[in-house]
């Protein structure tokens, strides 16, 4: 068994559902301290972060960050499964297991990567570093967003930083993602009058009164998206009114809706045009909003995009696709560093489905390519 495959294996093992990283951190840092990494140990709240780094023989240069998370999603019923969720199994050259393709195998060829490159030059120009959190699955508060209010206190400086999401669609490599779009979402209450439906005389019927301006908003078209990115998409992902009864008109209803949204858009605008659509049909509301990440680029030329997309054809022999599509990734929060941010991973078919898989030969290609990365930025 290849030696990422094996560390592979050992986090599947460890149940480390979100926020839980079940002691996979520890395995991580006994393993980078006996090649010569510091380790930063950054626990908020019930998260734990890892924070590994490595500098050459104190010499200057660019810092290279790696970046993963050890929690994973529930596994849903584990009957369902093929093989038990947290016991890795291969079969027909896939390794099955929760994780082993989000995000367990990149973290894994991660650690190995970098062990081989600190092996192979030890007085590398410049400083390596894996972060790790065990909050990315959930609600990513204490996790890498907490983290970087850290790495700001402390003046930290990272120039490139490589996500290991699963980034590929049907072979690794032939997609890299090299920005995400936003994510704003929103909880909507309209306020109507309670009563009885054979009265609505004397009611106010709040689904009637929306119904108008969602047909509004659904309709809007918001931007017209730019080069790097599709037009700005808003979804309505739940509605709730009523008492359960057929015979009472609601009082109030709830709607939540989310914004994926562009460059070519800024949050506060995508709130103020939907406020303002609300308000034109007459609807007493209240709207709580909630930003998760702003959109963020790293544009053709950048340094790191062109490396990775290089390796890519070195080493697999794809040119990949380079896309900001998808949904959102701790990378919108290394993005405010000013961090150049490029996502490279194992094919995303089965992430977060039932009998998660990863394909064996292109889990152990992937270390190659991590440490190509930072042969080709730090040597």
């Amino acid at each position: 068994m290849s030696d990422v495959l094996d560390l592979t294996c050992e986090l599947i093992r460890r149940r480390s559902v979100t926020p839980d990283d079940a002691g996979c951190q520890a395995l991580i840092a006994e393993r980078l301290a006996r090649v010569g990494f510091t380790m930063e140990n950054l626990r908020y709240g019930d998260v734990d972060n890892l924070w590994a780094t490595h500098r050459g023989s104190g010499a200057s240069g660019p810092t290279l960050m790696f970046l993963g998370h050890t929690d994973v999603v529930p596994s849903g019923p584990e009957t369902s499964w093929q093989s038990p969720p947290f016991e890795p199994t291969i079969t027909n050259g896939r390794l099955y297991g929760r994780g082993a393709a989000d995000m367990k195998g990149s973290v894994a060829a991660m650690v190995v990567a970098l062990e081989q490159f600190v092996g192979a030059y030890p007085d590398h120009p410049g400083r390596v570093g894996l972060l790790i959190t065990s909050d990315e699955e959930g609600v990513a508060i204490d996790g890498v967003r907490k983290v970087i209010e850290h790495f700001r206190a402390a003046d930290e400086r990272i120039e490139f930083c490589v996500v290991g999401e699963p980034s590929a669609k049907e072979r690794l490599g032939d997609l890299i993602r090299v920005g995400r779009r936003g994510s704003l979402s929103a909880t909507l209450t309209v306020r109507g009058i309670q009563g009885h439906v054979a009265y609505p005389e004397k009611a106010l019927n709040p689904i009637h009164a929306f119904g108008p301006a969602l047909a509004a908003l659904a309709a809007e078209r918001w931007d017209e998206g730019n080069a790097d990115f599709p037009p700005t998409s808003m979804q309505v992902s739940n509605l709730h009114a009523g008492t359960g009864a057929n015979n009472v008109i609601p009082g109030t209803l709830t709607a939540l809706f989310n914004f994926r949204y562009s460059t070519a858009s800024r949050a506060e605008d995508l709130q103020a045009r939907s406020e303002a659509i609300l308000r034109r049909h007459g609807l007493d509301f209240h709207i709580d909003w909630q930003l998760s990440g702003q959109p963020f680029l790293t544009p053709p030329g950048g340094r790191l995009r062109e490396t990775v997309v290089a390796v890519c054809r070195d080493l697999c022999q794809l040119d990949p696709e380079q896309s900001t599509g998808g949904g959102t990734s701790d990378g919108r929060f290394i993005a405010l560093l000013g961090t150049e941010v490029v996502e490279i991973g194992p094919v995303n078919a089965t992430i977060h489905k039932v009998d998660e898989c990863v394909a064996v030969h292109e889990l152990e290609q992937l270390p190659a390519i991590y440490q190509a990365v930072c042969e080709r930025l730090l040597v």
